[in-house]
């Protein structure tokens, strides 16, 4: 047990740090092809941090035989915009709390109020089409779903290519792998060649579909070993693991004050979860969503429904309404423990 244990971890480490090189990678692309903060938050930092939640259901489903495996692989992929959207909100309602504490900034949340909607709203339609109509359709629709999943996350990508002007990015971490070759000397540029960006990119990716490979692994057995539900297992663990450290980025930005970098990270990765893995369920795996799955599609959908209601109603985006999320994160994790009781 504690070896396999170990080997989680292990494979966690190594998602978690390719997922960081990868992010950093994606920003300097950004940077150089001068591209404002809405577009780097919500599609390419969004994109970047959501990966190692995407590759592990890709490398369950895909590189793992059995149910077990499969499992896995629908839990990740319901597990992030769950998470997304209960766990997530509630600690950036948490950090503006603390920062009001500590007088740094007022007790409110600013953000581009056009593009949260926007980003809401895809997820919304998104998610809820592949949640309810598989439901309602039948499995005979899924190649349809899907074509209308895909179709929308294309949609969205240029909708906000379009739509946002440029207004330089916040976020300026030096490119890791120039910084290295820089203090060996190797190079006295100014800017990272594309090539070397390139380099980045690809060997983070790399990296992280190896850990994915022994945290499915470890995962499968340790939670044979616990005896449960290698898919509420999942559900539970996976997004927690891969997802949560990587919106760390939404809480340093938002103690800085960096409010539409913080919830533009985290709508867009909702959005981006809500279309291409959930496209991998629908069609490699049962995609059954029932029981406690089928409950934690729906907190996630009333989540994002109640932040998505006040902006329309109150044109702003409470702190408060983000505690929410938190509430109704712990509604699903009681409700979860007394149902096994």
């Amino acid at each position: 047990m504690l070896g396999e244990i170990f080997f989680l971890l292990i494979g966690l480490v190594m998602i978690l740090l390719a997922a960081e090189g990868f992010t950093n990678g994606i920003e300097t692309l950004g940077r150089r092809f001068s591209l404002s903060q809405a577009v780097v938050g919500s599609l390419l930092a969004a994109v970047g941090t959501a990966l190692p939640e995407t590759i592990l259901p890709i490398v369950a489903i895909f590189f793992y035989g059995g149910e077990s495996a499969k499992d896995i692989g629908v839990g990740a992929i319901l597990g992030a915009p769950f998470m997304l959207s209960t766990l997530t909100f509630f600690l950036v309602g948490i950090t503006i709390l603390v920062s009001y504490i500590k007088k740094r900034r007022r007790f409110e949340i600013n953000v581009e109020t056009h593009s949260t909607k926007r980003d809401l709203i895809f997820f919304l339609t998104m998610y809820s089409t592949a949640v309810l109509m598989p439901t309602v359709a039948g499995r005979s629709f899924s190649i349809a779903i899907v074509i209308i999943l895909v179709g929308g996350y294309i949609l969205y990508a240029y909708r906000t290519f379009r739509c946002e002007k440029s207004a330089g990015i916040e976020h300026s971490e030096v490119m890791y792998l120039w910084r290295l070759i820089r203090k060996l000397r190797l190079t006295d540029a100014h800017n990272p060649h594309i090539i070397l960006i390139f380099l980045q990119v690809t060997g983070a990716l790399f990296v992280m579909i190896m850990g994915a490979h022994t945290f499915v692994k470890s995962l499968e057995h340790v939670s044979i070993r616990f005896g449960m539900n290698p898919l509420l297992f999942a559900l539970m663990l996976a997004p927690v693991a891969t997802e949560l450290p990587e919106k760390f980025n939404s809480i340093i930005w938002t103690w800085e004050g960096r409010d539409t970098l913080a919830i533009g990270n985290i709508t867009g990765a909702m959005v981006f979860q809500s279309t291409f893995p959930v496209s991998v369920g629908l069609l490699f795996t049962e995609w059954r969503l029932t029981g406690m799955a089928f409950f934690s599609a729906i907190i996630a959908i009333t989540s994002a429904s109640i932040v998505f209601g006040e902006l329309v109603l109150r044109k702003r985006l409470s702190p408060i309404t983000l505690f929410l999320g938190g509430g109704l994160y712990l509604i699903y994790a009681v409700v979860l423990v007394t149902s096994k009781i």
